[in-house]
């Protein structure tokens, strides 16, 4: 019987390489994403063994409902907390709402989705969760102020969540990637010139995160710790 992944951020970007890995392995993978069609559009391609959950992560009600109408009570082997914003900020012009958006999807989404999964890893008897900080947590950008700030918090709540969640046999850790070729940072227009500040020359394709994330959603011995993928640009 194949294991059940639980995947947010799941449409798009870094979060669909996670579950194209998947799925290849034979997982049967909730795929979660706020836009409803790009989801129907990866449940067409991806067959049965994907069972898509529009939803927006801030909204705890909602993700605890949805997880428990899709899985009636089976059990799930780890979740990926991949769902992600990152607007640019500076003092100069942040805002309220632009804080409290950002920090919903990235730290408060992150917290409802391990949440509302928690009773399914129990009832498989322990799990591992899986969440995507950024480089940014250790090495600023300029311009990214509040999005720094969130990816701080999911270094701090991962290691908080490894010590509360160890007693029920579940894995907290987190993935930090630097620039990825992904299509939200292909807009940018940097790639080319920020590749060669990093000392392996390139940025970092989807899938080299999604092998990382694939690793530590093997429940183990590790617990509470951030793996930096980063071309060595990054080093801690």
């Amino acid at each position: 019987m194949s294991d059940t992944v639980v995947v947010t951020g799941a449409a798009s970007g870094m979060g669909r390489a996670v579950v194209d890995r998947f799925l290849a392995a034979g997982d049967r993978v909730v795929a979660v994403d706020r836009d409803a069609g790009q989801l129907e559009a990866l449940a067409a391609e991806a067959g049965p063994a994907l069972l898509p959950l529009a939803v927006d992560v801030t909204d705890r009600a909602a993700v605890e409902e949805g997880l428990a109408g899709l899985l009636d009570g089976a059990p799930v082997r780890s979740v990926v907390n991949a769902a992600g914003i990152y607007p640019p900020t500076t003092l100069a012009d942040y805002t309220a709402e632009l804080h409290d958006r950002i920090f919903a999807v990235n730290v408060l989404g992150t917290l409802n989705v391990t949440a509302a999964a928690l009773p399914h890893l129990r009832a498989g008897g322990g799990g591992a969760v899986v969440n995507f900080a950024s480089v940014d947590a250790f090495a600023v950008s300029p311009g990214q102020l509040l999005y720094s700030a969130s990816k701080a918090a999911v270094l701090s709540l991962t290691k908080s969540l490894a010590i509360e969640l160890a007693p029920d046999r579940i894995v907290v850790n987190a993935v930090a990637p630097g620039w990825v070729d992904t299509p939200g940072n292909a807009a940018t227009g940097r790639m080319a010139d920020v590749a060669a500040g990093i000392p392996l020359g390139r940025v970092a394709q989807p899938d080299e995160v999604a092998l990382w994330v694939q690793r530590l959603a093997e429940p183990g011995y590790v617990t509470g710790e951030t793996v930096v993928i980063a071309g060595g640009s990054a080093m801690r």
